[in-house]
């Protein structure tokens, strides 16, 4: 059976970080955190929390190559704020994104083959690292329609296929149903390539629109739900998704929707 996770970026957000990270433990779910650099890790770890993920990068960019430089170099510094905090997944984006969730350095139009091929051996670099440090990177698709314009691979087909390309244990995909409902639909049939391929690292919800908890949109989570066990899935599932109105209510939300 799959492991329920919740965002602390997007819940409690009236409590300092240690403390969402500390109520999210008590009712019962695994932590992800953004920009580890933002936060004091030391209070962190000092909490009963366990943190599924956390972002892998500080900076940079997987299509050219001083990008990756800077991608590679932050990427090490955030494998030490992982194992500080125990935290198995770092996540990672098609190129860098601002504090608004927009790419630093945004692309117009489709990816080149070139992009395609720099993105390739970025991940397989960054794959190599998560081997060595017994941690898995995860790609996450992302939409471009609502909140991500001019991501480059923010499909999740496109996420996928450079996954299943670098072919390496330390490099797996975040699922973005959020992002992929926008971006393609068709949700159920996605996971079910992607699981068939064993290439998903963690699956992430929120409803469309607006992404809020399960429930309160148009996306069928509890069929979700039942697909996932039906597929025998028993990775994590995180809500990476604002609180509609009380977070403790969110949460229950989202319980309920995956709890068969």
């Amino acid at each position: 059976m799959y492991t329920l996770a919740v965002c602390a970026e997007m819940v409690f957000r009236e409590l300092p970080i240690a403390e969402r990270a500390r109520r999210i433990h008590e009712l019962g779910f695994q932590v992800e955190i953004w920009d580890w650099t933002r936060h004091d890790l030391d209070a962190l770890a000092r909490t009963p929390a366990e943190f599924s993920s956390m972002t892998g990068y500080i900076r940079g960019r997987l299509t050219d190559e001083d990008g990756a430089a800077e991608l590679l170099r932050t990427a090490e510094e955030s494998v030490k704020a992982a194992e500080h905090l125990g935290c198995p997944r770092l996540n990672l984006h098609g190129t860098g994104l601002d504090g608004q969730g927009l790419p630093v350095v945004p692309v117009a139009g489709e990816a080149t083959g070139e992009m395609w091929i720099a993105a390739h051996r970025t991940l397989t670099r960054l794959a190599e690292l998560g081997e060595n440090a017994g941690l898995t990177f995860t790609l996450e698709n992302l939409n471009t329609a609502v909140d991500h314009p001019g991501v480059p691979f923010a499909r999740a087909a496109d996420t996928l296929a450079l996954v299943a390309a670098v072919d390496r244990p330390g490099l797996r995909m975040n699922l973005d149903l959020y992002h992929a409902q926008i971006g393609e639909g068709n949700l159920i049939e996605l996971i079910r390539r992607a699981h068939g391929a064993g290439l998903i690292g963690e699956i992430q919800v929120a409803d469309v629109p607006g992404r809020r908890e399960p429930g309160t949109g148009e996306i069928n989570y509890p069929a979700v739900a039942r697909a996932l066990v039906e597929l025998g899935y028993d990775g994590t599932v995180a809500m990476e998704a604002w609180a509609s109105d009380d977070s403790e209510l969110a949460l229950e939300r989202f319980r309920s929707a995956f709890t068969l």
